[in-house]
């Protein structure tokens, strides 16, 4: 119901041109700070990590000693028969292998076991981390001004809320685990490198910078890609949902032929975005792997030559090479974490954007309150949606409680915009609105809106039974309460005809029941939630004229001693009001009842007259 202007192109220019990536560092550290509350568990996380790589690393310098133990055997072996003696079998240690391949199989055994607690650890930690962030996404779409829903897409909204959230679950379940555990792997290895031979462990080092090089060159401009891609998938998603909603305007004005082109060239931006991304960064890989093969092939050139000139054994060269792998690994990892990690940060950011929306300001005045006998005094109002262009000029209003106050005006007159301003969508400007003698500034927007219930123009019903969106305008209310409300608002009749009543489930959008059976829900709804005043803007816009009358008997019923504003073009549903304002251009320019206007014979009378002329029954 709040005042939506050029929404469509405000929209499209947000997405086209949204906030570019600027700060992945500061980024990331914020992203961390949501795991400040398990530190704890990190910490366990980390020791594990390390268990697990002492364990790990050890095996390949281990069963060097079975390969020095076999070869020793076998050297010997020829060396007997090289002699002169026949040998039916080589010398070859068979208990000292076999007790070799035990310690093997406990050392792999024991890093298993560490790496599934260190990941199990890590689940609970990253999932509960994103459910807190996703919490405090869901409480800021609560907070930020109504005109952040102006300009943003429904889509793009959805996108940051799902898409880029399950992104960023994604990327550290799989990546932060990864990433503790290769930063213990190069150092472990890396030490046992060391222990074997500091010789070829300077060639196996010489491949770090090469390493380095290739990162540094190939991450930063994957970056940009992939923060195109998730603004791409944002676009992607508000045109698919645009197009869902919209489906029978869509067939009704033959137009599915440019929903398909729109939804094609969507489509080819997210194409050309997401390869673009995937190709940058699925380089580092392969660029990876061709580095540390040349770290391989050197250390088994000179590894080889010193086992020839007896300086290093068989087997440790031979575990030396698996090191060496293992020692590339870490780095490739890393370079492949970094690459998921862009695409995270991406999402994180979108996510912060929204985040970092400033809150409706819940800014006290002051204003003294009064005593006084109305239930709503508006003294003065100034209001604008646009900076320099205001709508309410002036505008001051009174209304006693139990009244029926009718808006009305053409399109564009201010008449919506009233009903906003009595509920805080928007803050005014200039004067003051008072409810019961206090400005409704100093009382918080849920303080002020549990004295109001609204009946809008759009129906919103959601996925559930008929009985619980009654409900749904007071949890506490009776079974009777209920029932007495959807029999006054004739909901009962057609509820009846349903296949299971009440307890008949309705979809997303409703649409087992029709567009004025929707209408009449929320108008019961409305009664259930038994406010003080209550709020009807173009509520019967979508009822039958029979059924209009029905529902105008039963608001003389329903809304005795209680205070309502009605917004409406048809006239015949307000000439009962107590008072009717009329709008024109954001002032009021008629105040009274409908015999007094029409007497009056102005800007009412011309409205009645083009509506009612050569009806003599109205």
């Amino acid at each position: 119901m709040h005042k939506v202007k050029n929404i469509s192109k405000t929209k499209n220019q947000h997405l086209k041109n949204p906030r570019k990536a600027q700060n992945f560092w500061g980024t990331l550290f914020r992203l961390m700070t949501y795991l400040k509350k398990y530190t704890i568990a990190v910490v366990v996380v980390v020791i594990l990590a390390i268990g697990s790589q002492i364990f790990q690393v050890q095996t390949p310098k281990v069963l060097g000693k079975a390969t020095t133990e076999i070869f020793r055997g076998v050297v010997i072996g020829f060396q007997m028969q090289k002699g002169g003696l026949k040998v039916s079998h080589y010398p070859i240690n068979y208990n000292k292998i076999r007790d070799i391949l035990f310690t093997v199989i406990l050392l792999y055994l024991i890093a298993a076991l560490f790496s599934f607690l260190q990941q199990f650890i890590m689940t609970q930690v990253i999932q509960s981390a994103v459910y807190n962030l996703r919490k405090e996404l869901k409480a800021k779409m609560k907070t930020v001004p109504v005109n952040y829903y102006d300009t943003h897409s429904n889509g793009d909204i959805l996108s940051r809320a799902v898409n880029d959230m399950d992104n960023i679950a994604g990327t550290l379940q799989q990546n932060l685990t990864q990433f503790i555990t290769s930063i213990t792997m190069f150092f472990g290895t890396l030490w046992m490198m060391i222990s074997i031979s500091w010789q070829l462990t300077l060639i196996a080092l010489i491949t770090i910078p090469l390493s380095l090089v290739v990162v540094g060159l190939v991450a930063p401009r994957s970056q940009k890609y992939f923060a195109k891609q998730q603004r791409s998938l944002g676009l992607l998603n508000n045109q698919i949902e645009e197009n869902y909603a919209g489906q029978l305007i869509d067939k009704s004005f033959n137009q599915e032929h440019k929903a398909i082109k729109q939804f094609d060239q969507e489509n080819e931006e997210l194409y050309q975005s997401s390869w673009k991304a995937q190709l940058i960064s699925g380089l580092i890989m392969p660029l990876m792997n061709f580095v540390a093969n040349l770290g391989y092939v050197f250390v088994a050139i000179y590894g080889g030559i010193q086992v020839t000139h007896g300086n290093i054994t068989l087997g440790n060269v031979q575990a030396f090479l698996q090191y060496t792998q293992q020692f590339s690994q870490p780095i490739a990892q890393m370079a492949n974490i970094t690459n998921a990690i862009q695409m995270a940060i991406a999402s994180a950011e979108r996510v912060f954007e929204v985040l970092d929306e400033p809150d409706m300001k819940d800014n006290h005045v002051d204003i003294p309150n009064i005593h006084t006998d109305n239930k709503i005094e508006m003294d003065h109002v100034v209001f604008e949606y646009k900076k320099g262009v205001p709508l309410l000029k002036d505008y001051s209003l009174k209304v006693k409680p139990g009244e029926m106050i009718a808006i009305v005006g053409p399109t564009g007159a201010g008449k919506t915009t009233i009903i906003n301003l009595l509920e805080r969508f928007y803050d005014i400007q200039g004067g003051s609105i008072k409810l019961s003698g206090c400005d409704t500034r100093n009382m918080s927007r849920e303080e002020l809106r549990q004295h109001f219930a609204m009946v809008l123009q759009d129906t919103w019903l959601f996925n559930g039974t008929v009985w619980d969106n009654l409900k749904y305008g007071n949890e506490k209310a009776t079974d009777d309460e209920i029932m007495a409300a959807a029999k006054a608002a004739h909901v009962d009749e057609f509820v009846r005809q349903l296949p299971q009543e009440y307890q008949t489930v309705l979809d997303e959008s409703a649409s087992n029941i029709s567009q004025g059976q929707k209408q009449l829900l929320t108008i019961a709804r409305a009664f259930v939630a038994d406010p003080e005043i209550l709020i009807l803007d173009e509520a019967t816009s979508s009822v039958d004229t029979r059924t209009e009358i029905h529902i105008q008997h039963a608001m003389q019923r329903l809304l005795n001693h209680r205070t309502s504003f009605v917004v409406a073009h048809r006239l015949s549903t307000i000439r009962d009001a107590d008072k009717i304002i009329v709008m024109n251009h954001g002032s009021i320019i008629e105040t009274g009842n409908h015999h007094q206007l029409m007497q009056k014979n102005g800007f009412y009378a011309d409205l009645y007259n083009s509506q009612f002329s050569g009806n003599t029954n109205l």
